[in-house]
């Protein structure tokens, strides 16, 4: 009698052992099969905004001052640039950079290393609500730690809010944070050069 339950227990001890291992194997396939999953997603998830197509020199550096054009959308999403990025943060309108004569140039080097950029363009607004747009980009840009995200004016679109990233523009007729924040989760570093500052 004893000898039986002796038995008995071994059985429900290899049983239970058994049942634990089989636990822990498809728990770590289920964190493997879900990391390569995360990992697949990610790098195939379909990017925000309109697509746009790069042109032939996309990636070519050229000299500063000098006209880094033409470019296949306005605001350019890529494209011919000078070698030097600018700084993250909002720009004014009055702000020296933005005075240059070809700020793009410099603005695309931001996009080739993953930069998400808003283009605000004031000039289709009344001076109150440009105010309110500006202060929604530069809140949402401080709220972001200004982590590769630059606001800086475009007057050259229709549209008073253009957000970019490398080959991508989605156009607001409103600032949108939902959508805005989205374009940043989505496709800040989808671009040829995204661990670079």
């Amino acid at each position: 009698m004893q000898k039986e339950m002796l038995q008995k227990r071994r059985q429900a001890q290899l049983k239970a052992k058994r049942l634990r291992s089989t636990l822990i194997i498809g728990g770590v396939v289920l964190l493997v099969g879900s990391f390569i999953g995360l990992v697949t997603w990610n790098y195939f998830k379909p990017l925000a905004g309109e697509e746009v197509p790069h042109l032939e020199d996309a990636t070519a550096h050229v000299p500063e001052g000098s006209d880094p054009g033409p470019y296949s959308s306005s605001p350019p999403t890529s494209g011919r640039h000078y070698g030097v990025p600018l700084s993250s943060g909002f720009y004014e309108e009055d702000h020296p950079k933005v005075q240059l004569p070809y700020p793009e140039g410099y603005l695309l080097h931001n996009l080739e290393h993953g930069y998400i950029i808003f283009w605000y363009n004031c000039a289709v607004l009344d001076q109150s609500s440009c105010t309110e747009l500006k202060t929604q980009i530069s809140t949402l840009i401080d709220d972001l730690k200004e982590i590769k995200v630059i606001g800086f004016p475009w007057k050259d679109m229709d549209t008073p809010l253009a957000i970019s990233s490398w080959g991508q523009i989605q156009r607001l007729d409103d600032f949108d944070e939902t959508a805005a924040r989205a374009f940043v989760r989505t496709n800040r570093n989808q671009a040829p050069e995204p661990n670079t500052p």
